[in-house]
């Protein structure tokens, strides 16, 4: 699964500079997660790094965007391929 920020975002703005993919961005009210890029942290570190700086709990998995690991670390060496250019 992707992740996915909710409605009671604060705008806190410490989960941006957490991705390792540059996937949480500003919306237009609130921060976003750009499910394409998100890989739940998998291949880089144990555990969701925006889900551990987040003071208010808003960044849960999303229920539209069921991915397995494989899946997870596919998409991780898709992006990190093009860092090695």
């Amino acid at each position: 699964m992707a992740l996915m920020i909710t409605d009671e975002c604060i705008n806190c703005d410490v989960c941006e500079p957490e991705c390792p993919n540059g996937s949480i961005s500003q919306g237009d009210e609130i921060y976003v997660i750009d499910p394409n890029l998100c890989t739940e942290c998998v291949g880089y570190f144990e555990t969701q790094q925006c889900v551990e700086v987040c003071p208010i709990d808003c960044i849960p998995l999303d229920p539209e965007r069921v991915e397995s690991k494989e899946v997870l670390m596919a998409r991780y060496e898709r992006i990190t391929a093009g860092e090695a250019d």
